[in-house]
């Protein structure tokens, strides 16, 4: 799993790249990001022809620092797992004795060096 992420200067916006990567997809059919930034309504990443699955969510950068996300799995044979993102920039308690995955949504501007 990776994390792009593209800010809109003119909008104040920032949009936010999902990827799970074939191994990391574990044979799912469907997977959905599950995150704070809609109330944890799910929303359904893509399928791509390589076994991988993509999507995005966007966001206004000054809501929130940071936000918390969750990957359901769906199977073929129904049963329905949650994980997290195997490369999360970090990961935060949940109020159910697990982990929820954390991405920033803060934008920091490269610095210029001499």
């Amino acid at each position: 799993m990776s994390v792009s992420k593209r800010f809109n200067e003119k909008n104040k916006k920032l949009t936010v790249v999902f990827y799970v990567n074939r191994a990391a997809a574990q044979g799912a059919e469907r997977i959905d990001l599950i995150c704070e930034h809609n109330g944890w309504q799910a929303v359904a990443l893509k399928p791509q022809k390589n076994g991988t699955f993509r999507g995005s969510i966007t966001i206004k950068v000054t809501d929130k620092p940071s936000y918390q996300y969750k990957l359901k799995y769906t199977f073929a044979d129904g049963t329905v797992k949650y994980d997290n993102d195997w490369n999360a920039e970090r990961y935060v308690p949940n109020p159910f004795g697990g982990e929820n995955s954390v991405f920033s949504a803060s934008i920091t501007k490269p610095s210029l060096s001499k």
